[in-house]
């Protein structure tokens, strides 16, 4: 990193101006740093525009990392979108602040950390309460051994504000208390389990209580909710000569309280000693405010962050294995097995997932957030995406590519090598053979004239969709159908009868307009295809490639 001379600050731009990032605008703009403020919402920006008259706003990336005069990127958008920000950004030569969590998954933090130290940028993540004045003292003492040994930490973040739904409340809440209670432990842990419940959506969790067993004996919990009467923002350190709360619901003066308690022996049972709590006198000063100082002095001096890429990647593997023991109902996870993505479906309970064929689990990727009912087979080389859910007695082949919020079964045969867009729902009754493509949001149907009142689950059709198919976008399926070799279904098209081998097909209802290849492009009329040389005849259900 090249050190500042200049006695300004480098300049920044925020990216998203949302709920939090708005917060980090004040800040930076306070501090005589914010350059530019990009967002994709022309109305929200034109409001920024008139209450910061002096900074200039943007729709897209690309205007942020073609300007000369900015040195840091601030990121305040979904987490899905961290990493590819992140990355450009870095690519462009630009110091990076992620808002917490860094990334979704470990590889994708591996990289951009990798990538800080060849670009030799900062990259930082928002962990804010390491940069409260209150938990610094907090953590001062804890190193300076005036709590004595910590033996348990535990801390509750509960409200009933803000619910999301682009991540469940572990992503939302508990990362900040992990990140303190790493900082005060000193160590990793080695297991992590967690419970929780879905009360208001089916499969994101609005409460979740997470267990951290250290090496040394160390234990911590973490109990987050948004469906909480009242607000709780409580960390709670107990050691063997003092106890701390840390309760930043509290006025200032009141935030950090010690307790000298003393356990005293008699006739070998312990008693307690109780003492009246004595406060710790701390400066004021903004938390965010402090954050946001910090990154502009990690570009100015050349020095790493406080919590840098490698803090992040520390809390997203807990997360990760939080997740994934949340979703084995509270099953222990060892975070020696989760270093890397292969490893994380070799963790999950070997009772709800078929070995497919002697294939291990270790080939095959579940990210935490997916859902894998019991007796489910799974082949090498398949990768399950966030929030997809695979129900009882379904079987997906090898190498298989399966999207975001995709729903499979019960009781479906799926094949090798298929890949399945994101929103996604392939019922019971639908039989997918190999090299099958499922473009985003396209539908199955299973029954032709369903009630909600009336359950018809014994009048489910059957849909066959034969090797190489490719269905487009939004294009919707009635059931009872079969879909030929590698067919072709436009987008939006909608499919109420059987398609020959190889036919192109678009419209509502769909009408075949051509022939395509095996590669996919569209055949000539006399049926030879110009982009790979191949030569088809028509038969009764379509067309064969010649010399086959």
């Amino acid at each position: 990193m090249t050190q500042q001379t200049s006695d300004r600050p480098p300049l920044v731009a925020v990216i998203g101006c949302g709920y939090w990032g708005k917060n980090l605008i004040r800040n930076f703009h306070s501090l005589g740093a914010l350059k530019l403020i990009c967002d994709n919402n022309e109305s929200i920006l034109s409001e920024f525009k008139n209450q910061y008259n002096d900074v200039e706003t943007c729709l897209a990336l690309t205007d942020v990392l073609n300007c000369q005069d900015i040195e840091g990127v601030v990121i305040s958008t979904p987490a899905e979108t961290h990493f590819n920000l992140a990355r450009e950004s870095l690519l462009a030569a630009k110091n990076v602040f992620v808002e917490k969590p860094l990334v979704l998954r470990e590889a994708e933090a591996e990289e951009l950390i990798d990538l800080s130290k060849e670009k030799n940028k900062v990259l930082m993540v928002g962990h804010l309460l390491q940069y409260h004045p209150v938990f610094k003292k907090l953590k001062e003492m804890a190193s300076s051994g005036k709590l004595g040994r910590i033996n348990y930490i535990y801390s509750h973040r509960l409200n009933l504000g803000k619910i999301r739904r682009e991540e469940n409340i572990l992503w939302s809440f508990a990362p900040h208390d992990i990140s303190m209670i790493l900082a005060l432990a000193g160590e990793e842990p080695e297991s992590v389990l967690t419970t929780g419940g879905n009360y208001l959506h089916q499969k994101i969790a609005d409460v979740t209580t997470t267990h951290l067993d250290f090496p040394s004996g160390l234990r911590a919990h973490i109990f987050v909710s948004w469906l909480h009467p009242y607000k709780d923002q409580k960390l709670v350190v107990v050691g063997d000569r003092k106890m701390a709360v840390f309760d930043d619901t509290q006025p200032w003066r009141n935030k950090l309280l010690l307790y000298p308690h003393e356990i005293n022996w008699q006739n070998h049972i312990p008693v307690p000693a109780k003492a009246d709590p004595q406060k710790v006198n701390i400066p004021q000063d903004e938390p965010l405010r402090q954050e946001c100082q910090h990154f502009l002095d990690s570009i100015s001096m050349s020095t790493p962050p406080l919590t840098d890429g490698n803090e992040g990647l520390r809390v997203l593997k807990i997360l990760n294995a939080s997740q994934l023991s949340l979703n084995n109902n509270g099953s222990k996870i060892l975070l020696g097995e989760t270093d890397n993505i292969q490893a994380i479906s070799k963790v999950i309970n070997f009772s709800t997932i078929q070995q497919n064929q002697g294939v291990k689990l270790k080939d095959v990727f579940i990210h935490p957030t997916a859902v894998i009912d019991a007796n489910v087979a799974i082949g090498s080389g398949t990768k399950i995406w966030y929030f997809s859910h695979v129900l009882s007695n379904s079987s997906i082949g090898k190498r298989c590519n399966i999207g975001q919020n995709v729903v499979i079964g019960p009781d479906v045969t799926i094949g090798n090598e298929c890949k399945i867009q994101n929103n996604v729902s392939v019922y019971k009754g639908v039989t997918l053979e190999d090299g099958v493509f499922c473009g985003p949001s396209m539908v199955f149907t299973n029954i032709k004239n369903p009630r909600a009142e009336i359950r018809k689950m014994d009048q489910v059709r059957p849909t066959l969709v034969k090797k190489g198919a490719t269905i487009g976008a939004n294009a919707t399926i009635v059931c009872g159908t079969k879909l030929g070799r590698y067919c072709f279904i436009g987008a939006g098209a909608v499919v109420n009868k059987n398609i020959p081998d190889h036919a192109l097909v678009a419209g509502n209802p769909a009408k075949q307009i051509g022939w395509v290849c095996e590669c996919g492009e569209r055949l000539t009329d006399d049926l030879d295809c110009f982009a790979c040389g191949n030569r088809y005849q028509k038969k009764t259900n379509g067309l064969i490639r010649l010399g086959v």
